[in-house]
C-alpha cells in the first residue's frame, strides 16, 4: 500500500496536493545569465506533492518514481548532508522569511516531466515543496507565483553558489507563457497567446551542461569583454547586428559566429514578444501567428545548433524529422549537449510524435498549461 495512503487511513494528516509544471524556453536560450531577457512556456506535464502534518518534527518525502525517500528533523535541517540539498535549503529560505515550523510533514512525490532533460523538473519540485511547505508552516500562508520563484531560485541556485538564472523558478511557478527581463531589474510580463500544440522530445541522451556553459556562457563573456576593450561603447543589450563585422578583425571566425548568434538570438526575441503580445491581444480570430512563431523557433534552433553548438546530431536529426512530419518549427530545450528538443505543431502532432520517435526519441504531446496550483 502506498505511504501516503496508509498515512490518509491512520489520520495522521489532511492531505493536500500541489503541482507545479516544467518549462520549454521559446526565446533567448542561454541568454539569460549574459542579462538578456527570455520568454518560456509552462508546459502540460507537471511534478505533484501530496501530504500533509505528522505529530511529531520529522520531515518524510517518499519518492517513488525514483524508489527513493529523503528524511530529516525540523532540527537538523540547516545542516546540508548533500549537493543540492534541495528539500532542506527551500525550508531554510522559507525560515528566512519569516515561517516557522514546529511540526513536520510526510509527503509523496509524483511526477511525468522529463528528469535532467532541460525541462525544468528539479526547479518544478521546488516550487511544489515551497507552496507546500508555505501552506503548512505555524504561521501558514498563501504565496503568490512571483514570490514563490524567487524562494525557489534563492533555495536551487543562491543558496549552493550554482550558476542559473530565473527563467526556470518564474516560469514553472506563474505559468502560461512569461517574457522576464532580469537587467536592470527583475521585470516580468505575462503573455495569453492562443498557442496550439507542441510535441517535446526526449533524446535520452544526458545533457552536457558544463562543457555547453564553458562555451556559450564563459566563452561568450570573454568575446563581451574583447570587443569592450575595443569599442567601450559595444553594448550585448544595444549594438545593432550589423555592427558585428566591425569586430571581425578582432575575433576568429568561430567567436565572431558566437557574437553573431547572440545578437541575433536577442533580436529574435523581440520579434517573438511582439507576435506573442499581438496573439494575446487579437486572438486567433484576426491574427494566424502559427506560421511566423515556427519560423522564429526554427532561425533561433539554428543559431544554438550551428554557433552555439549546443544540439547534438540525434537532436538535429529530430527536428528535421519534424520539420518534414509537418511541425512548423522548433529548437532543442535548455542547457543542451543532449536532453530534450520540442516541436510547434498545432495539426498533425501525431504525425510530428511519430517522427521523433522513429529518431530513436521519446515524445511528449503537450501545450500550455498554468502554473503552481493545489489540486484536489
Amino acid at each position: 500500500m502506498p505511504p501516503s495512503l496508509f498515512l490518509k487511513r491512520e489520520g495522521i494528516f489532511l492531505p493536500m496536493k500541489i503541482s507545479t509544471p516544467g518549462r520549454i524556453c521559446l526565446f533567448g536560450e542561454h541568454q539569460d545569465y549574459l542579462g538578456l531577457p527570455t520568454i518560456a512556456a509552462a508546459i502540460s506535464r507537471r511534478i505533484s506533492i501530496e501530504g500533509g502534518h505528522r505529530p511529531d518534527e520529522q520531515i518524510i518525502i517518499h519518492l517513488p518514481d525514483l524508489l527513493q525517500q529523503e528524511s530529516f528533523t525540523l532540527s537538523n535541517a540547516s545542516v546540508y548532508v548533500k549537493d543540492r540539498d534541495y528539500f532542506r535549503s527551500t525550508l531554510n529560505v522559507l525560515r528566512r522569511r519569516g515561517f516557522f515550523f514546529s511540526r513536520g510533514v510526510e509527503c509523496e512525490v509524483h511526477g511525468n516531466i522529463p528528469i535532467n532533460s532541460g525541462t525544468s523538473s528539479s526547479s518544478a519540485l521546488i516550487v511544489s515543496w515551497a507552496n507546500f511547505l508555505a501552506r503548512h508552516a505555524d504561521n501558514p500562508a498563501v504565496i503568490s507565483a512571483k514570490e514563490l520563484g524567487e524562494i525557489a531560485n534563492e533555495a536551487e541556485v543562491l543558496e549552493f553558489g550554482e550558476p542559473g538564472g530565473m527563467m526556470d523558478h518564474y516560469s514553472t511557478a506563474i505559468g502560461h507563457v512569461i517574457y522576464l527581463e532580469s537587467t536592470p531589474a527583475i521585470y516580468v510580463e505575462a503573455l495569453t497567446p492562443t498557442l496550439g500544440t507542441f510535441v517535446l522530445g526526449d533524446s535520452q541522451q544526458p545533457k552536457d551542461t558544463l562543457g555547453i556553459l564553458a562555451r556559450c556562457r564563459f566563452g561568450m563573456e570573454a568575446i563581451i569583454q574583447k570587443v569592450k576593450a575595443f569599442d567601450p561603447s559595444f553594448s550585448i543589450f544595444h549594438t545593432p547586428y550589423l555592427q558585428v563585422s566591425d569586430y571581425s578583425s578582432l575575433l576568429s571566425a568561430d567567436e565572431l559566429g558566437l557574437l553573431k548568434a547572440n545578437l541575433e538570438d536577442r533580436d529574435l526575441l523581440m520579434e517573438g514578444k511582439k507576435l506573442l503580445q499581438q496573439d494575446s491581444q487579437s486572438g486567433k480570430e484576426t491574427i494566424d501567428i502559427d506560421a511566423t512563431f515556427g519560423q522564429l523557433l526554427y532561425r533561433h534552433f539554428t543559431n544554438l545548433r550551428d554557433h552555439k553548438q549546443t544540439s547534438t546530431d540525434k537532436i538535429n536529426r529530430m527536428v528535421e524529422a519534424s520539420m518534414k512530419a509537418g511541425a512548423l518549427g522548433g529548437k532543442i530545450n535548455g542547457s543542451g549537449g543532449g536532453g530534450c528538443m520540442f516541436m510547434y505543431a498545432p495539426t498533425g502532432a501525431e504525425e510530428v510524435a511519430e517522427a521523433i520517435r522513429r529518431e530513436g526519441g521519446i515524445p511528449y504531446i503537450i501545450t500550455v498549461d498554468e502554473g503552481t496550483k493545489p489540486e484536489q
